[in-house]
C-alpha cells in the first residue's frame, strides 16, 4: 500500500512551504520498469529552502532527484528523468532499481499547496489525481481529480479530461497508480487508496507498541477501551485516535467496515469475547485475538454459533511465527501478519519466493 504517512507528510510540507511563501519542486516516480525498491506514486518534495521530504528510492537516486529539482526551481520547466540500471543486477540493486530495471522520474514545479489533494486523503473514498507530463513551463497547474462519483478539475488540454477521466476509473478499480498513453500524451495516474483501519481493543501496558507500529507502517490506528483511565492520549503515539466503549455500545460509536482490521488484547475474558461478539456482526475482514489458543477457543465456544461463518477472519494467536519476545517483537509480528492479509500472499521468508519481490505490473 501507498506510504499513507510519507504521503501525509509530503503534502504537509508544500502547505508549508507555501505558508512561508517558499517555492518548491515535486518528483514523482511515475513508471517502474523491472524490479525497484519503489513504486509508482512515491515522491519527493524538495523546497527552494533546502528542505525535503519522502523519497523515491532506497537512497542511492535522491541526491541526482535533488539537483533536478533545483533545476526545475530555477527553470519553471518540468522534466521527466530516467534512470536505468542495464542488465547489472548488483548496480540495478545500488541505484535503488532491479535487475534490469527502469524508473522515471517526473519533477515538476509545485506552484499550489495541493489543497485539494490534502482534504480528500484525510477522507475514507479512494481517489486519483491525474497529470499530464508536459516538459514544457507550465503558467499554472492542471490536475484531473477523479472519484467514484465524479471528477474536479480538468487536465491541459480540458478536451482530453473525459478519457483521462475513464482511465483513472480503470486503475482505480485495479488500486495501482500508472503512466498512460493517450491519443500520443502521457497523463500519469496517481490513484490514493484511504489507509486502511486498526481497531485495537483493549489499552493495556502492550497496546502503545503495537498501535505504534501499525502508523509507522500506514494504518490508521483507534484504540478502543471501556477504562477511561487506560485511554490517558500521553499514553499512545501522537496520530491515534482514542475511544471509551464497551462492546455493547460498539455499533452506535464505531462504523467498522469490510476495509478494516481488529485486535482484541484487553487481558480480561469477559471484554475480549464481548468485543469478538460485536466484531463477528461486522463485515471487519481480520479479527485477531491475543493470548493461548486454548482460551480462544473457548470464547468461540461460548459464542456458540455466531463464530462459524466468520471462522476464517478469526486470527488467533494472532501474530506470525517469528518466535516473539515483549511487546515491541508482538507488535511486529502482529503487523506483518496484517500486511500479509492485505497483499493476499501467504507468509513466508523471502528467500523461498522464486518470483520477483514486486509483480509485475499489467501493460
Amino acid at each position: 500500500m501507498k506510504h499513507w504517512r510519507e504521503t501525509q507528510q509530503v503534502l504537509d510540507h508544500l502547505a508549508a512551504l507555501h505558508g512561508a511563501g517558499h517555492r518548491a519542486a515535486l518528483a514523482t516516480v511515475v513508471r517502474v520498469r523491472g524490479s525497484a525498491y519503489r513504486r509508482e506514486g512515491a515522491k519527493l518534495l524538495v523546497g527552494a529552502d533546502g528542505t525535503s521530504t519522502g523519497n523515491v528510492s532506497g537512497g542511492c537516486l535522491e541526491q541526482d532527484v535533488r539537483e533536478v529539482a533545483r533545476e526545475v526551481l530555477g527553470t519553471g520547466i518540468p522534466r521527466l528523468q530516467s534512470y536505468c540500471s542495464g542488465t547489472d543486477e548488483i548496480a540495478a540493486w545500488d541505484l535503488g532499481l532491479g535487475c534490469e530495471g527502469q524508473v522515471d522520474v517526473f519533477v515538476e514545479p509545485a506552484l499550489a499547496p495541493r489543497s485539494r489533494e490534502r482534504v480528500r486523503f484525510d477522507g475514507r473514498e479512494p481517489f486519483a489525481v491525474c497529470t499530464m507530463l508536459a516538459e514544457s513551463a507550465l503558467g499554472a497547474e492542471k490536475r484531473l481529480i477523479v472519484l467514484a462519483g465524479g471528477v474536479e478539475g480538468e487536465v491541459d488540454p480540458p478536451s482530453a479530461s473525459t478519457a483521462v477521466a475513464a482511465r483513472a476509473r480503470a486503475l482505480l478499480a485495479e488500486e495501482r497508480s500508472a503512466l498512460a498513453e493517450l491519443d500520443g500524451r502521457s497523463v500519469f495516474v496517481d490513484v490514493f487508496l484511504p489507509p486502511p483501519e486498526l481497531a485495537v481493543f483493549g489499552a493495556g501496558d502492550d497496546a502503545p507498541a503495537l498501535v505504534r507500529c501499525a502508523l509507522e507502517v500506514g494504518f490508521r490506528v483507534l484504540v478502543v477501551d471501556r477504562r477511561p483511565a487506560l485511554l490517558a492520549p500521553d499514553r499512545f503515539p501522537p496520530g491515534a485516535r482514542l475511544l471509551e466503549s464497551d462492546a455493547d455500545q460498539l455499533g452506535e460509536r464505531l462504523a467498522l467496515d469490510e476495509s478494516s482490521y481488529a485486535v482484541v488484547m484487553t487481558h480480561h475474558f469477559a471484554d475480549d469475547r464481548a468485543y469478538v461478539r460485536a466484531l463477528l456482526a461486522t463485515p471487519v475482514r481480520y479479527i485477531g485475538m491475543l493470548g493461548p489458543r486454548r482460551r480462544t477457543d473457548r470464547i468461540l465456544r461460548d459464542l456458540g454459533g455466531e463464530q462459524a461463518p466468520a471462522s476464517a477472519r478469526v486470527y488467533a494467536p494472532v501474530g506470525l511465527d517469528l518466535g516473539t519476545d515483549g511487546a515491541e517483537q508482538v507488535a511486529l509480528a502482529v503487523v506483518a501478519e496484517l500486511l500479509a492479509v492485505r497483499s493476499g500472499r501467504r507468509t513466508r521468508s523471502l528467500r523461498e519466493r522464486r518470483t520477483p519481490i514486486h509483480a509485475a505490473a499489467a501493460i
